[in-house]
C-alpha cells in the first residue's frame, strides 16, 4: 500500500561518495561461507513466532481484566510482527533452497495478516537496484529527511490505517475488480505493493508469478469477505474484533517506525554508490538489546543486508563481526551503525527542522 505525497524543503546539492573497494572486497570475503539458509532456523522460527503471536490474540480476545488483555495484545502484536518480517526473506530466497517456505508463510502470515507475498515479491527487489536506489524509481524510498517536519507524523500515524485498507481492498475491491477492467488495473498498479513512493507503480504480472498471485489473492478476498460476515453476523464478537484490528494495526505502526529508521533518507533521487548507499542505510548492532524487537528476521543489520542481500537474516550477526574484524577503524563499514531508535528519528527529525 502506498502512503500520501508529502512536502518538501529545498535540498543542497550532496558529494559524491565514491565506492570504497576494500570495504566491498573484504564484505565478499568474509562470507563466502555464509548464504546458506538453515531451513530448522526459518521453519522453527517462523512456526514459533506466528503460534506465539495467534495463541496471544486469543488470549487478549479472552482475557479476563484489561491488564491481561493489554499485556497479551502487546506479545500478540510482536510475535506477529517477527512472523511478518519473514516476507523479506521470502523476496529475497532462493525457493528451491528453502521449498515451500513461501507456501507456508503465506498460509500462516500472508493470508491470514492480508498481505500476501505477492505484495513485497516484485517489488522490493527493484530497491535493491543498484541503479533505482534512492531515485524516484524506488518504491521503498523518499527523501524523509528533506522533506517537512509534519510529514514524520504522518507517515507514522497513516500505517495505523493499513488494515482496515487491506480489508477493503481484499474484501471489496477485489470481487469488483472481476467485474471492471479499469479498477483491476488500477488495484495491481497502486494497491499491491508494501510501497512508501506515492508515485510507484506496479506493472501487471505475467506468467508463473501471475497465477500465483491470482491464487494468493483470492484466497485473502475470501477470508476478508468471511472475516466481515462473521463480524456482522456476531460469529465474532465485536470486542474481538477490535482487538484484532487494534493489533494488526500495532504491528503496522511498529513496522513503519522501523521503517522511519531503516534509512537515512538524504537522497534526493541521484544515482548513488554503493557505498553512498550504504552510508544511507542503517545498522543497529549489539550491545543494543531492543533492535531485536522492532527490527526482527536481521532487520537490525540493514545496511549490511544492502551490501550483502544474499545472506540468510540468521547470518547476519556473524556477517557483521566478521567484516567488522576485517576493515580498518576509519572504513565506512563501521559509520553505518547506531546505538538505537531514539537516536536515528531525532537525526531525521533534525534535518527536517534546519530545512536540508
Amino acid at each position: 500500500m502506498t502512503t500520501l505525497a508529502f512536502a518538501r524543503a529545498p535540498a543542497p546539492s550532496r558529494p559524491v561518495i565514491a565506492d570504497d573497494k576494500a570495504m566491498l572486497k573484504a564484505a565478499a570475503e568474509a562470507t563466502r561461507d555464509l548464504h546458506a539458509p538453515n531451513a530448522a532456523i526459518y521453519w522453527g522460527d517462523l512456526i514459533a513466532s506466528s503460534l506465539i503471536g495467534y495463541a496471544a490474540l486469543v488470549g487478549a480476545v479472552t482475557a479476563a481484566s484489561a491488564a491481561w488483555t493489554i499485556a497479551l495484545a502487546l506479545v500478540s502484536m510482536l510475535a506477529l510482527y517477527r512472523a511478518m518480517s519473514f516476507i523479506h526473506e521470502v523476496s529475497h530466497m532462493k525457493h528451491a533452497a528453502l521449498p515451500h517456505f513461501r507456501a507456508g508463510w503465506n498460509v500462516l502470515v500472508g493470508v491470514p495478516m492480508l498481505i500476501p507475498s505477492f505484495m513485497y515479491e516484485g517489488v522490493h527487489n527493484l530497491h535493491h537496484a543498484k541503479t533505482r536506489y534512492g531515485t524516484s524509481e524506488d518504491p521503498e524510498y523518499l527523501p524523509l529527511a528533506l522533506m517537512k517536519p509534519w510529514t514524520l507524523p504522518v507517515f507514522i500515524l497513516v500505517s495505523a490505517l493499513a488494515p482496515v485498507g487491506l480489508l477493503i481492498r481484499y474484501a471489496v475491491l477485489s470481487p469488483l475488480s472481476v467485474f471492471v477492467p479499469s479498477l483491476r488495473r488500477t488495484i495491481v498498479e497502486r494497491y499491491s505493493a508494501l510501497a512508501i513512493n506515492p508515485h510507484f507503480r506496479r506493472r501487471m504480472p505475467d506468467g508463473a508469478a501471475k497465477t500465483l498471485w491470482e491464487r494468493l489473492e483470492i484466497a485473502c478476498s475470501l477470508w476478508a469477505i468471511a472475516l466481515l460476515a462473521m463480524v456482522a453476523t456476531g460469529v465474532i464478537p465485536l470486542r474481538a474484533f477490535a482487538i484484532g484490528m487494534g493489533i494488526a494495526a500495532g504491528v503496522a505502526v511498529v513496522n513503519q517506525l522501523r521503517t522511519l529508521v531503516a534509512h537515512l533518507w538524504e537522497n534526493d533521487g541521484e544515482a548513488m554508490t554503493v557505498t553512498a548507499q550504504y552510508l544511507d542505510t542503517v545498522n543497529v548492532p549489539p550491545p543494543a538489546l531492543l533492535p531485536m524487537l522492532w527490527a526482527p528476521v536481521g532487520l537490525r543489520y540493514h545496511a549490511l543486508h544492502h551490501l550483502l542481500p544474499g545472506v540468510p537474516y540468521h547470518n547476519l550477526g556473524e556477517a557483521h563481526r566478521r567484516i567488522g574484524a576485517l576493515v580498518e577503524a576509519e572504513s565506512p563499514y563501521h559509520k553505518a551503525s547506531y546505538r538505537g531508535m531514539p537516536g536515528l528519528v531525532w537525526k531525521i527529525a533534525r534535518s527536517t527542522m534546519v530545512g536540508r
